[in-house]
């Protein structure tokens, strides 16, 4: 056997007989493939063999469709594999595996003619990616005028056909449903059809949040609060269902790198608070400092941790330096919440998940619970002590002082913000007994008034169905008392989000 083109990181520990036989193929650490962060998108047309040599043109005609969807798909920050045309079994097989080799992330099936059952299922079967069926026909509709016209029958067939993408869809869809392998679908036109194509991208960028997800480190550090069962789950769900690996931290550590911060990192991280927030007057500069010192602490526990996102808490036990650190840490969690490392307090793991999907989105993401009811007019107060998110606050992040924390130890700065006004989505983590874990949403609308000035997030909520129903309709679902709170109408695409991750969804209104 000549191995002269043998890779020579591959090492062939039982190599094969010049007769053939078996061979074991160690893989050294060095040749591992690094994670790829774009999106990868599987593309394949449907077509059937049989037409080509009776339709002159068809299959070019259709091969034109699959390369407008693959110029509409593409972008900077994802790789499209088009696998062509799959007309038989024998392309099928072969483009499903291209799929595994690719690592394709999401499957994109573009009907574009009619096509049998059988020559899709190969695909699907060796993929094992979530797939979007896209029937898509070129124009809004068929020139009947015209294409009775043609006055060539055999003409006239394969100019139906080119328009014909509906026909197997049903065919498809049975399939997989008596098989129970998982599908959804786009309908619309090839052009001209902005919902057609904004409802295809709210699939592609929730399988780019889905992605994210999965490849997504979470830092907890401390324990829970002690009686707040709700927010306590299961962390062999988080890692199952969401993909998140878990890291585990220590307080400790985290007081060991800061007391390696110098003076002069502190100095440059006091001139970023003033920047980053509006500080009080009254808030003591010593108090700045401390904060400032902790900042840098944490920034360097993310880096070396490689952390997407942190939940904490931490009661102390007399240990003076822990207490500094912990009472100190809300400024540095609030710029991390604001950079795209959501943190959150009272260890709530599975709500810093949700402010990760709403920040993956752009919506932001912060950490909120009930406050308290406006009957009068007709709102529910949310918000919570501890980080804020900039990119959602309605003013720049005020900074005050507190004298003790609400209900927990220690004393020191913390945050207060309103968030924009305008169209708001909540949205909570809920365990469930089904699928491991389900999304529970509501929209409604951050309200102008006065808020609780105590040193806490805080705003004014109004939601289509009235405070009172919308209440008792999200309590009923069973969710943790908090939930993260994003900007603007985001139901639609966290729907999508669900239905890749295979969890179930609820939406209050």
């Amino acid at each position: 056997m000549n191995c002269g083109t043998c890779d020579p990181s591959i090492d062939r520990t039982a190599e094969a007989s010049s007769h053939g036989g078996p061979q074991t193929m160690v893989m050294e650490e060095s040749t591992l493939q690094t994670f790829d962060s774009q999106l990868r998108i599987g593309l394949i047309g449907l077509g059937l063999d049989a037409y080509w040599p009776q339709f002159d043109g068809l299959k070019e005609r259709l091969q034109g469709y699959l390369q407008v969807v693959q110029q509409k798909v593409t972008t900077a920050a994802r790789t499209v594999v088009s696998l062509g045309l799959v007309d038989s079994t024998d392309k099928a097989i072969r483009a499903g595996h291209a799929c595994r080799t690719e690592d394709i992330d999401i499957l994109l099936i573009y009907v574009t003619t009619y096509t049998l059952s059988a020559t899709v299922l190969p695909v699907i079967q060796r993929a094992k990616v979530p797939v979007i069926l896209l029937n898509l026909v070129p124009e809004a509709a068929i020139d009947y005028v015209k294409f009775n016209g043609m006055g060539d029958r055999t003409a006239m067939t394969g100019e139906w056909l080119a328009y014909c993408a509906a026909c197997p869809v049903p065919e498809i869809a049975n399939v997989l449903r008596r098989l129970d392998i998982p599908f959804h679908q786009v309908t619309g036109m090839l052009e001209r059809d902005p919902e057609c194509w904004n409802t295809l991208e709210e699939w592609l960028k929730a399988a780019e949040v889905v992605k994210t997800m999965a490849h997504s480190r979470l830092g907890l550090m401390g324990h829970y609060y002690g009686g707040m069962l709700d927010i306590a789950t299961d962390l062999a769900q988080v890692s199952g269902r969401f993909g998140t690996v878990i890291e585990m931290l220590e307080v400790d550590h985290l007081s060991a790198l800061r007391r390696d911060v110098t003076s002069e990192e502190t100095a440059q991280k006091v001139q970023q608070i003033h920047h980053f927030f509006a500080v009080d007057e009254d808030c003591a500069p010593d108090e700045v400092t401390r904060a400032a010192a902790t900042a840098v602490a944490l920034e360097r526990m993310v880096g070396e941790k490689s952390l997407d996102m942190l939940a904490y808490y931490y009661m102390g036990s007399g240990i003076a330096e822990n207490e500094n650190t912990m009472s100190s840490i809300i400024l540095g969690t609030s710029m991390l919440t604001g950079t795209g490392t959501p943190v959150a307090g009272e260890y709530e793991v599975k709500n810093v998940l949700a402010m990760k999907i709403l920040d993956e989105l752009g919506a932001g993401g912060s950490f909120t619970e009930y406050y308290a009811m406006d009957f009068l007019e007709d709102l529910v107060l949310m918000g919570h002590d501890g980080p804020g998110h900039m990119h959602i606050a309605q003013d720049r992040i005020r900074v005050r002082p507190l004298r003790v924390y609400h209900g927990k130890v220690g004393r020191g700065l913390s945050v207060e913000m309103a968030v924009k006004h305008g169209p708001v989505t909540l949205l909570s983590v809920v365990e469930d007994k089904q699928r491991g874990f389900s999304l529970l949403v509501a929209e409604g609308e951050s309200v102008p008034g006065p808020i609780l000035e105590i040193g806490n997030t805080n705003s004014r909520y109004r939601f289509p169905i009235g405070a009172r129903r919308f209440s008792e309709e999200w309590n009923a679902r069973g969710p943790a008392h908090h939930c993260a709170v994003g900007i603007g109408r985001r139901a639609s695409q966290l729907q999508k989000i669900a239905d890749l991750m295979g969890l179930n969804f609820h939406q209050v209104c």
